[in-house]
């Protein structure tokens, strides 16, 4: 009876073992859920995002979870199905867009207005489009290759929302972070952007 229970155990070990090998997560490491980086399981943070981090079996379950969800979608897009523009381009840009989406197993397609010529070589710009719920999913991965392509995934985005206002007695550089007194400065004292 025992080694029966105790095999069953050794078989459900091995199983899970083979789906994180599969996945690339080793189950006794620990993990940063915003950069993926890896740790030893005694490390409870992220030095580069400063944030908790996740254990390797809570890694592993959220990966195969989004691969049971991309696995369940339908590639399918029926007449039925409302429709969102999430980008509008060059024809080439927006092909390399609905690739990415695929991957994915996002349905997507690409939609042109009356005066753009049915090969899309006139230059007219076109529309990439994905199903109303599969909208925050398609611009995740959007965004994902933005930062991959303009190599911003090495870079502090926290202030990037940071506004240069005249009036105000100090900014705080969009770009590097920097804070810097006003006074008739139109360049970051850091990194050399300018707000003129």
């Amino acid at each position: 009876m025992f080694g029966k229970l105790f095999g069953k155990k050794v078989k459900q070990r091995e199983t899970s073992g083979v789906i994180a090998v599969l996945h690339g997560v080793d189950p006794e490491m620990n993990y940063c859920p915003v950069c993926g980086d890896e740790y030893r399981s005694a490390s409870s943070r992220c030095a580069a995002c400063d944030v908790d981090l996740i254990t390797g079996v809570e890694k592993l379950d959220q990966v195969v979870g989004k691969e049971q969800v991309v696995a369940g979608r339908s590639m399918e897009l029926s007449v039925e199905d409302e429709l969102v523009t999430l980008r509008k381009g060059a024809l080439n840009d927006m092909k390399h867009l609905k690739a990415l989406l695929g991957k994915e197993r996002i349905p997507s397609i690409l939609a042109g207005d009356e005066k753009t010529c049915s090969k899309g070589c006139c230059g007219s710009e076109m529309y990439l489009q994905v199903r109303e719920s599969d909208t925050e999913a398609a611009l995740a991965v959007l965004a994902q290759d933005f930062i991959e392509s303009t190599s911003l995934s090495g870079h502090d985005l926290t202030h990037v929302d940071a506004v240069y206002v005249h009036e105000a007695e100090s900014n705080v550089c969009p770009a590097c972070g920097c804070q810097f007194p006003s006074d008739e400065q139109m360049n970051c004292p850091e990194c050399g952007l300018c707000f003129g």
